[in-house]
């Protein structure tokens, strides 16, 4: 337990982002204690660990911060991604020209769905800029995916979509273009996933769901060290946690998170209960952040970018 005394900070202009980390842990109270923390533990996993995982909820990629999420995957600071259906759609439906527009949490609903907008907390969403973009973005896909083959797994499939993107913001173009993988194990539950049930009606096209999973236990089997950055819950973060129990664990884990622990839910769990299934090691290093990520998700990455490039 640490006893040093807490001195007071001053900010300068033009800091640094590694001197805005060290005013983070001189702060130390509160929340800013968590930050500095996750950013060192960070660090080390970059250097230290061979796989590295980002997790992350497909409601990000509504925000701006899709953009700085293909920053990260093209810099390889992470080299497996898992995520939502949620991420692909929204992805895809940018990169094809779909508009996502300010809003606010506090428009009537109800006049939104009159006017034909969808709603992702304070953004908007034209729906003619939504599910038929992804939907056509798919029929197109599969017509060219069939000729090769009938049968493809996920990580494949999405190789091949961000192949056909042309878009630098977007996480599927960024992840094809430099050899990260995307994990998506609830693929169905969104447009994309629809879409592909649809088409897959009236042409020869199957989803092997077990080829992933075969990509995952390999890599996280033959990993020397594993760690994860965490953004928020559901599927994706249980996904990585999942694999990683079969190596007894992550040896670094980073959540960003703004659920709560005491309902039981998964995503509100914090690090320490996963040490219970076998999910973090023990003597793994491990923090909870609690914070929105579009708040502190600028700040790690801008560090870790940053470390990225020093050492390349």
């Amino acid at each position: 337990m640490g006893l040093d005394p807490i001195k007071d900070v001053k900010v300068k202009p033009e800091m640094s982002v590694e001197e805005l980390i060290e005013l983070y842990g001189s702060i130390h109270g509160f929340g800013a204690a968590h930050l500095y923390e996750a950013v060192s533990i960070l660090r080390e996993m970059v250097v230290e660990s061979d796989l590295r995982f980002i997790s992350f909820t497909g409601n990000l990629v509504a925000t701006g911060l899709r953009g700085l999420l293909a920053q990260l995957i093209a810099s390889k600071v992470f080299n497996v991604v898992v995520t939502t259906c949620g991420t692909v759609d929204h992805d895809i439906a940018r990169a094809m020209g779909g508009q996502y527009l300010r809003g606010s949490f506090d428009i009537d609903d109800s006049e939104l769905r009159r006017l034909g907008y969808h709603r992702i907390g304070n953004v908007l969403v034209h729906q003619n800029h939504y599910g038929k973009l992804v939907e056509d973005f798919v029929k197109k896909l599969l017509k060219d995916l069939v000729n090769v083959r009938s049968k493809w797994g996920v990580r494949e499939l999405l190789h091949e979509a961000g192949l056909r993107i042309h878009d630098k913001n977007s996480i599927l173009h960024n992840a094809s273009i430099y050899g990260v993988p995307i994990y998506v194990p609830g693929i169905t539950d969104g447009a994309f996933g629809t879409a592909l049930f649809i088409h897959s009606q009236f042409m020869n096209f199957e989803l092997n769901l077990f080829k992933d999973m075969k990509e995952l236990s390999d890599m996280v089997f033959t990993s020397k060290k594993s760690g994860a950055l965490i953004i928020g819950g559901g599927i994706s973060k249980h996904h990585t946690l999942w694999w990683n129990q079969f190596k007894d664990g992550l040896d670094y884990a980073v959540y960003v998170t703004t659920a709560v622990e005491w309902d039981g839910s998964l995503s509100g769990a914090r690090t320490k209960e996963a040490i219970s299934w076998g999910k973090v090691k023990e003597s793994g290093k491990h923090i909870v952040v609690y914070s929105d990520a579009s708040l502190v998700l600028p700040i790690i990455a801008t560090y870790l970018i940053s470390l990225s490039a020093k050492s390349s």
